[in-house]
C-alpha cells in the first residue's frame, strides 16, 4: 500500500478534501519521510515543523468549517532557502546572509499558503545560487537520491533531491541559467521554468535586482507528475502587486496545432549520443500520441547565451567581486573565474547593446514557435554530470549547458520532461529532454508533456 509521503500532490489534495485523511496526518507523515531520509541527501537544510504542523491544523480547521481549504490543500511542499518566508533566514547558501531573517513571505510562499500548501522545510542551494552543482559553506553538500556519484542539480539541488526521494510532493526553485530543468533533469523529475512574469515573485529582505535578473530570472516547481506541475502552475501564478512584472492572464490560452520541432543538436550543441536518445525518444512518444513531429534548425542560441551571461553577471561585477571574498567560499570564487573568463566586465555599452539584441532574438523565436507550438531539444548536451565537475573541468560544463543558459534571455518557458533511466556501472542516471513554448503557453508544454510521460517509465521515488 503507496505511503502518504510516496502520494502525488493532486492525489493528497482530493484526499484532504474529502476528509479521507486529515492535512496533520499527511503532514507528520512527510515530515517523517524527510527524518528518515534528509540525513543522507542535505537536501533541505532548514526544518520547519512546528510551522508545518501549525498551517497543517489551519486546513483541518477550515475543511471542518465547510471553506474552501485551497487546491494545494495539506500537500506538502519545500522552498528554496533564496526566497523569503517569514521567521526563517533567507541565506541564499551564504554565511552572509546566515542572519537575514525575513519579516514578510514572498509572493511564492503566499500563493502556496492562499491553497493550502504546507511548507515541510527549506532547501538547499549553492552559493550565491551560481551553480549546476549544490555545495555551500553554510548548509553543506546536497546528494542525487537516485546516484550519489552524479550531481543532484543547482542551482535548485536541494529542491530536486527533496522532491525525487519523497521529501513533499512539489519543490519550489528558482531558475535564470537553468536552476529548475537542470536539477530536474538530474534528479529524473518535470520542472517547469515559467515565462518571466508568469508567477510573482520578491524579496522583501534586499533590494529590487538589477535589470538582467528582472527579465531573466524567474521561480518555478520541481513535480514527480505532470500533473503536480500543472496544478503548481495554477497556484503559483495567483496575482500579487508586489511583483510589477507579474502578468496576471489565465492558464489556458487558447487552443493549438499539435505540431512540434525537434532539434537535437540546437545551434550546433555536441549532443551526446545518450542523451540524443532520450529527446528522440520525447519526440517519438509525442508523435505516438498524434502530434505532428518535423526535425528543424532551431533559432539561435550561442549569441542569446553570451548576451545572457552580460546580463546576469552584470549584477555581480555592479555590486562588486569584493562579496565574493568576503563569502570565503571557494567553490564560488572558483565558479565565477571561470564565468568572468568567458564574460568579462561589461562596459554600458555592452549591457545596452546585450538589451537591444535581445529584442530581435525574442522575435526570431516567437515567430519559430508560433509555426512550432513546441520545440524538443536537449535540456543539456549530456547525461548528468559527475557531481563537482564544474571544479575541474568548467569548460566543459558551460559547453553542455546552452539551452539552459540561452533560452532565459528569452524569458520563453522550457520544460524539463524525464523520459526514463539509464544503468551505468556506477548506478542509475536519469534521463530526459527540454521542451520549449511561446511565452504565456505553459499550457501547451503540459499538454505536450503528459502525453510524453504516458508513455514513458514512471518516476521512481528514490531510497537512498
Amino acid at each position: 500500500m503507496e505511503e502518504l509521503w510516496q502520494k502525488s500532490a493532486a492525489e493528497i489534495a482530493e484526499l484532504v478534501k474529502s476528509r479521507q485523511v486529515s492535512a496533520v496526518e499527511v503532514t507528520q507523515a512527510a515530515l517523517d519521510r524527510l527524518k528518515a531520509v534528509n540525513g543522507k541527501l542535505n537536501a533541505v537544510v532548514i526544518e520547519t515543523p512546528e510551522d508545518a504542523l501549525r498551517s497543517a491544523e489551519l486546513v483541518d480547521q477550515a475543511i471542518d468549517r465547510g471553506e474552501d481549504p485551497g487546491e494545494l490543500a495539506g500537500v506538502p511542499v519545500t522552498v528554496k532557502v533564496n526566497i523569503d518566508q517569514a521567521g526563517y533566514a533567507n541565506t541564499n547558501g551564504l554565511k552572509l546572509q546566515e542572519n537575514l531573517i525575513a519579516d514578510q513571505d514572498s509572493p511564492v510562499v503566499t500563493n502556496f499558503r492562499k491553497a493550502g500548501a504546507i511548507i515541510v522545510g527549506r532547501t538547499n542551494t549553492p552559493a550565491f545560487s551560481l551553480r549546476w552543482f549544490t555545495r555551500n559553506q553554510l548548509h553543506g553538500h546536497t546528494i542525487n537520491p537516485h546516484n550519489s556519484r552524479i550531481t543532484p542539480g543547482g542551482s535548485s539541488g536541494g529542491a530536486a533531491s527533496a522532491t525525487a526521494s519523497g521529501i513533499g510532493a512539489i519543490g519550489h526553485g528558482t531558475d535564470i541559467g537553468g536552476s529548475v530543468r537542470y536539477p530536474a533533469y538530474a534528479c529524473g523529475l518535470q520542472g517547469l521554468r515559467p515565462t518571466q512574469g508568469r508567477f510573482p515573485a520578491w524579496n522583501p529582505s534586499g533590494k529590487d535586482r538589477h535589470i538582467g535578473a528582472q527579465l531573466m530570472a524567474v521561480s518555478g516547481p520541481l513535480t514527480r507528475t505532470v500533473a503536480d506541475l500543472e496544478l503548481a502552475t495554477k497556484v503559483m501564478s495567483g496575482p500579487d502587486l508586489r511583483d510589477p512584472w507579474h502578468v496576471p492572464l489565465p492558464y489556458e490560452m487558447g487552443d493549438f496545432p499539435r505540431r512540434a520541432a525537434l532539434c537535437v543538436n540546437p545551434d550546433g550543441m555536441q549532443t551526446d549520443e545518450s542523451v540524443a536518445n532520450a529527446v528522440w525518444q520525447a519526440a517519438e512518444r509525442l508523435k505516438d500520441a498524434g502530434w505532428e513531429v518535423t526535425e528543424v534548425e532551431s533559432p539561435p542560441l550561442q549569441e542569446p547565451a553570451r548576451l545572457q551571461a552580460i546580463l546576469w553577471l552584470a549584477e555581480t561585477h555592479r555590486v562588486g567581486t569584493s562579496i565574493l571574498d568576503k563569502e570565503g567560499d571557494p567553490d564560488a570564487i572558483h565558479v565565477f573565474g571561470e564565468m568572468i573568463k568567458l564574460s568579462p566586465v561589461p562596459t554600458i555599452n555592452d549591457v545596452l547593446d546585450a538589451l537591444q539584441a535581445r529584442l530581435g532574438f525574442l522575435r526570431d523565436w516567437q515567430l519559430f514557435l508560433e509555426k512550432y507550438p513546441v520545440l524538443i531539444c536537449p535540456t543539456s548536451s549530456e547525461p548528468p554530470f559527475p557531481d563537482l565537475l564544474d571544479l575541474v573541468d568548467f569548460p566543459r560544463v558551460i559547453k553542455a549547458q546552452l539551452t539552459q543558459v540561452g533560452l532565459p534571455l528569452m524569458g520563453i518557458p522550457g520544460l524539463s520532461i524525464f523520459t526514463g533511466y539509464n544503468e551505468s556501472p556506477d548506478g542509475k542516471i536519469p534521463m530526459g529532454a527540454q521542451l520549449v513554448g511561446a511565452r504565456f503557453r505553459e499550457d501547451i508544454l503540459i499538454s505536450a508533456a503528459k502525453e510524453i510521460e504516458a508513455r514513458s517509465p514512471k518516476i521512481e521515488i528514490a531510497q537512498p
